[in-house]
């Protein structure tokens, strides 16, 4: 069997389709590859990548795009190419056995594999000659493939020792024991993070800077049971100036995936589906508690860019725009003064002052613009006349080359944007986002389901790769959120025969939790097990809060059972390192503290909508709504079980555990019986 020429056309993927000219023999992952491999003996070199990261174009255009270099990838490996976005179980694992090394991980992910896919070696990007620290590519390409043939003893020790490593990541710790969560944790735990937030700029440690929404809304949730101002400090001022800074897209609305520097000025440009969805829900919630202007406007901005550019065909949430346009990082988005001046004219003086605009630039002789310097002081700009400038220069910049947009829809992601968009619908009062919503879980569930099982993502009319624990995760706790605010119970059932599906194919039945990926998943050398936070939530944190919600809505006994078991599975690993386990935490809330709502009567009765409206003013993260029409009955077990309409009237119920408030019937009351944020 020989190497074939590049594989890659035959993909949908863009990130692989932006690889199928290059002229190493690039295949996709799968049986024709692995046997590619062991028919000729070769070491396989992986590569991973997605279509937006800015050093994968680098590495790209440095080596893939060579012909010397590419003839010598062809010689000496078989060549396999993943969009880490499309497996990421693929990336999970071989990221993992890269930090065994003991090195970074990151995009480009280079590692080298036997031809059965074990991993026995690896980095990240390679110059294609020897600079930043790092040996040029080229020399790697040689002493790798001399040390596979020559000493395969040194081969098989570092095959076998990560093999154990990844296989050991999966299992507890030996002596650890379960924690029991209360809310007393939850509140030290976040002490500790608000601790390392920066005072001054916000977010977590030096550059570069992450979002990292989750960790901020378990922040958010210690403010609200506690008042503790210093709770509400590190959020604040963390989204002030994320919402201020360069990271935001001040002319198109929408976020960039983090900053390079510790002022949040100069973002790798790329943006990202699930870090807008993330910052969308955050955003909301800390909106509902504060009233902020600023949140609002983010809000209503991001989720327009959303809806402007991120459509999919069929209604889906595309991926990802790219960082790069024309070769160059960022250039979509940076200005040089004196394009400022030519089209605002007479305007251009006060922009410029506002968005810190200067002939020398902010970031590499251009400007990102900002309005970092007005935090924290009144500013005396004309807002309308400073929205009609930036509407004139965002038409100027459409006429730009764009991005790349990479439109494949993705379960998880979209179940990702799908609740936070579905949340934002009803806090804003904007039906029309909340129809968005609906049409997008439509498309999932009609293009990337197949009965019971969830395919992982679409593009192009094809639906491949098995779902994930992500997906389906994602994918429930989308359902449950529009089955709470639509009142159809059409999502009720997806969500819980997602809920099974998971439980059925990914349990870890020694040691509790689940699985990245399904009992019936091919050529993974392991099954990755884990609880931790990374740009998205974990699955299986997610999964706590699906279940638990499942018990709250339902009744079901074996639901709360499993949610449990999940806190059981991961909480000892709260002793080590909380930091990545906020999503846990933040489900371990809702389970020790629901605020369950009920509201009997029917939702186009005018007063049922006031008593709605009144629930979503809150900031109720834990918040678990009912809206039952007259004479239904909640489940037993229900806190509110048995009580119903007084008089015919709509009539809502608190419940805060197990102790419910007396019935209420107008708006002003259930606002008083909510939960009410600290005063400020």
């Amino acid at each position: 069997m020989t190497q074939s020429a590049n594989a890659l056309a035959r993909e949908t993927s863009p990130y692989l389709l932006q690889h199928q000219d290059n002229p190493v023999h690039w295949q996709p992952w799968g049986d024709a590859a692995f046997a590619l491999a062991a028919a000729e003996n070769k070491p396989i070199l992986l590569s991973v990548g997605y279509a937006a990261c800015h050093w994968c174009h680098v590495m790209a255009h440095e080596s893939f795009e060579d012909p010397e270099i590419a003839a010598l990838m062809n010689e000496l490996f078989v060549n396999i190419k993943v969009d880490r976005e499309e497996r990421p179980d693929v990336d999970a694992i071989y990221q993992a056995a890269l930090a065994l090394t003991g090195q970074h991980g990151g995009w480009p992910l280079t590692m080298f594999l036997t031809p059965a896919g074990e991993p026995f070696w690896g980095g990240t990007y390679f110059p294609s000659e020897a600079k930043y620290g790092r040996p040029g590519f080229p020399d790697i390409l040689r002493r790798v493939a001399e040390v596979y043939r020559s000493d395969p003893g040194a081969i098989d020790k570092n095959r076998q020792a990560l093999l154990e490593g990844l296989n050991r990541l999966a299992e507890p710790a030996p002596d650890s024991q379960a924690v029991p969560l209360s809310l007393a944790i939850l509140d030290q735990a976040a002490e500790r993070m608000a601790k390392e937030v920066d005072s001054f700029r916000g977010g977590i440690g030096p550059a570069p800077k992450f979002p990292q929404p989750y960790l901020f809304e378990t922040i958010w949730r210690a403010w609200l049971r506690t008042g503790q101002e210093p709770f509400r400090r590190a959020v604040d001022i963390t989204l002030e100036q994320m919402c201020q800074s360069g990271i935001y897209d001040h002319l198109g609305g929408g976020f960039a995936r983090y900053s390079t520097d510790d002022r949040w000025l100069a973002p790798h440009f790329e943006k990202m589906l699930y870090d807008n969805a993330q910052l969308i829900d955050l955003l909301t919630v800390v909106w509902q508690g504060t009233g902020a202007p600023l949140y609002a406007e983010r809000v209503r901005e991001t989720v327009e860019w959303t809806l402007r550019e991120m459509i999919a065909d069929g209604g889906g949430f595309a991926a990802t725009l790219d960082a790069d346009s024309e070769g160059e990082e960022g250039k979509f988005y940076v200005w040089s003064e004196a394009e400022i001046d030519a089209v605002l004219g007479d305007d251009a003086t006060a922009f410029k002052a506002a968005y810190d605009v200067s002939a020398g630039g902010n970031w590499e002789g251009h400007n990102i613009l900002n309005r970092s310097h007005g935090i924290g002081r009144d500013d005396d700009a004309d807002p309308a006349r400073l929205a009609a400038n930036r509407a004139t220069l965002l038409t100027h910049r459409n006429e730009r080359v764009w991005p790349g947009w990479d439109d494949k829809v993705l379960a998880d992601w979209n179940g990702m944007m799908i609740a936070a968009m579905a949340h934002a619908a009803v806090a804003f009062a904007e039906p029309t986002w909340l129809a968005v919503a609906e049409r997008a879980f439509a498309f999932v569930a009609a293009n990337l389901s197949d009965g019971d099982r969830l395919l992982h993502a679409h593009r192009a009319g094809r639906s491949q790769h098995a779902g994930m624990l992500d997906d389906y995760a994602q994918m429930a706790r989308a359902g449950l959120v529009l089955h709470e605010l639509t009142g159809e119970t059409g999502y009720l059932q997806r969500a819980r025969q997602w809920a099974e599906t998971v439980h059925a194919l990914f349990h870890d039945d020694r040691h509790g939790g689940y699985f990245q990926t399904a009992a019936d998943s091919a050529h993974l050398v392991t099954r990755m097990r884990s609880c931790t936070d990374n740009a998205v939530p974990a699955g299986n944190a997610v999964m706590a809060a699906v279940w638990t919600r499942l018990w709250l809505l339902t009744g079901n006994t074996t639901a709360r059972a499993r949610a449990e078991a999940v806190f059981a599975a991961f909480s000892s690993e709260l002793t080590r390192n909380l930091f990545p386990l906020t999503t846990l935490l933040n489900a371990a809330e809702l389970f020790l503290h629901p605020v369950s709502i009920v509201v009997i009567g029917s939702r186009s009765d005018p007063a049922v909508q006031a008593l709605l409206a009144a629930v979503y003013a809150h900031s109720l993260p834990n918040r678990v709504l009912q809206v039952l029409p007259s004479g239904d009955d909640l489940p037993d077990g229900h806190p509110a079980a048995g009580k119903g309409a007084i008089d015919g009237k709509a009539t809502a119920y608190v419940c805060i555990g197990q102790t419910c408030s007396l019935p209420l019937h107008d708006a002003t009351a259930l606002a008083a019986a909510l939960p009410q944020p600290p005063a400020a």
